[in-house]
């Protein structure tokens, strides 16, 4: 059987990875995966954190609405979560991205990100981090965890995947805080 899957996780992974409730975190970010029409594809809005080199996905609040709809979500996300940013693709429009979530929350954190590489090339590594049992469900996500198990090239948008690999790009394999460790007998 030909597999074209883009990230090959099976349920049992998924449920692997599955736990009652995160750790205290180091960080979390909201990821949005935007749509620029309230008529089409979902805004995929996903709640994300990070403890040590552990991942957390804490919440998939992904919706169908106007660009104000989905920038509300998030912002409102942000605020319940404490978050400490929001991440945004940028690809489809840019400045607007930002325009939209400002209008909500002028000084809420942003970072735009842009597609340069293929949905597998950014997908790759996070399957690697789901394989290595570093991130973990907090609860259950039916229609996230149907994209990340079914999702074929050719079939609409993975916008709730998209959004989860935006956020742990971000928590996981972007620059890390440096620890510092005391030595001992200073």
């Amino acid at each position: 059987m030909n597999d074209d899957r883009i990230v090959k996780l099976t349920r049992k992974d998924i449920e692997n990875a599955r736990v009652r409730q995160a750790p205290d975190l180091d960080r979390i970010v909201i990821a949005v995966d935007p749509s620029v029409t309230s008529t089409g594809d979902d805004a995929g809005i996903i709640v994300a954190g990070r403890c040590g080199d552990h991942g957390y996905i804490l919440a998939d609040l992904t919706l169908q609405g106007s660009a104000f709809t989905w920038a509300k979500a998030a912002v409102t996300a942000f605020d319940q979560y404490k978050a400490d940013r929001i991440i945004a693709e940028a690809n489809n429009g840019g400045d607007v991205i930002e325009a939209v979530i400002r209008q909500v929350d002028p000084n809420v954190p942003i970072t735009l990100v842009h597609t340069s590489r293929g949905k597998l090339t950014r997908a790759e590594p996070i399957a690697a981090l789901y394989e290595q049992g570093r991130i973990h469900h907090v609860g259950s996500f039916p229609a996230l965890e149907d994209e990340m198990c079914l999702w074929l090239p050719g079939d609409p948008s993975p916008n709730r995947m998209d959004a989860l690999v935006w956020a742990l790009t971000e928590l996981m394999l972007g620059p890390q805080p440096i620890d510092w460790v005391k030595v001992i007998g200073e």
